[in-house]
């Protein structure tokens, strides 16, 4: 088992949860921090500071000063304006944080004060737009703040309405809309990365298992393959969760959650194409998060429903091992190595 020291965040408001969030070797984490639901965590870039959503109704982020033994001291929280953030990103400059509110379909922006801590709400815009799934498109549902390689351009992830906003981030912390790439309906694009070094960008969505292979440029993104994240006849619902891409850019990682997979796909060399070549189980049940180790050897699985943190070694051909047993924690949904 690795012996790397990673922080995990848990829901705390279902039934069995856990306090907040946790911290340590993954044999022997605990609790260091007590906060609601801190459904996602970010560590600012010089690694002093750590940022949390705090997914509840009135939806807030929080900020912490990381201690020398890996503790955490809340220095404040600020309101996202909206409902249930479940996602939150440090701008490349270190000046800002994003948040990305599901149930509302919102995003925020705070500007980062020189302590750490969270300044008032710099800028807010509510998204609009609805998709042809009934149940889960009535609306926006905006669901992960995405930055490109370079740093130029960021990107709002809407489920609700199959679209992915571009823009530019102003020195003032304002949105200013560049494009928009609209996923086939009723896809559910949930979260996205991009290749390191090819003009290539990956979108994982939800509602019907599929991954979205886009060209890149100058902000803007274009279809050109879309891809099941599951094989062929599959049976039973599934909805895709976390999206990972290696540091090479080489592979894709995806979590299947009704599945219970993680789907490995290969990258072409100019990014432009994928082909899934291994679908192998999480470890558990409900896997909502998958994290890399810093040192791109092992991937974390996050088990929502069975309570179960899993690891896997990653090979050359980038195909996935698990590596003894999964861990038991109460409801993981983020796991963050430091």
């Amino acid at each position: 088992m690795t012996s790397e020291r990673i922080y995990v965040g848990s829901y705390t408001s279902q039934a069995g949860g856990g306090e907040g969030i946790a911290f340590g070797p993954l044999d022997g984490i605990a609790t260091v921090a007590t906060i609601a639901d801190p459904s996602f965590l970010v560590r600012s870039a010089d690694g002093r500071f750590l940022y949390s959503t705090d997914e509840e109704d009135n939806g807030r982020i929080a900020a912490f000063v990381i201690q020398p033994d890996g503790g955490l001291e809340l220095l404040n929280q600020q309101p996202t304006g909206g409902v249930h953030p479940c996602h939150v990103a440090v701008d490349p400059s270190g000046r800002f944080v994003l948040s990305a509110n599901y149930t509302s379909g919102s995003v925020a922006v705070h500007p980062i004060n020189e302590d750490g801590s969270l300044g008032e709400t710099a800028y807010f815009i509510q998204r609009s737009g609805t998709g042809p799934n009934a149940e889960r498109q009535e609306g926006p549902h905006a669901h992960q703040i995405a930055f490109d390689p370079a740093g130029e351009y960021v990107f709002d992830i809407d489920l609700g309405s199959d679209t992915v906003y571009s823009s530019t981030l102003t020195e003032d912390g304002q949105l200013k809309e560049v494009d928009q790439l609209h996923i086939h309906p009723g896809a559910g694009p949930r979260h996205m990365v991009f290749h390191p070094t090819a003009g290539a960008a990956y979108v994982i969505n939800e509602l019907d298992s599929t991954l979205t292979v886009c060209s890149y440029a100058g902000g803007k993104l274009q279809t050109v393959q879309t891809a099941s994240t599951r094989p062929a006849d599959s049976p039973g619902e599934n909805f895709p969760a976390e999206l990972l891409i290696s540091a090479d850019g080489r592979f894709l990682y995806g979590s299947n959650r009704g599945d219970n997979t993680i789907a490995v796909f290969a990258t072409a060399a100019d990014g432009l194409s994928v082909e899934l070549v291994q679908t192998i189980g999480s470890g558990g049940d409900w896997p909502r998060h998958l994290a890399f180790s810093n040192d791109g050897r092992t991937l974390y699985a996050a088990n929502e429903r069975s309570d179960q943190i899993a690891t896997f070694s990653i090979a050359d051909d980038g195909k996935l091992t698990a590596t003894g047993e999964p861990v038991s924690w109460p409801k993981p949904v983020c796991i963050l190595p430091v």
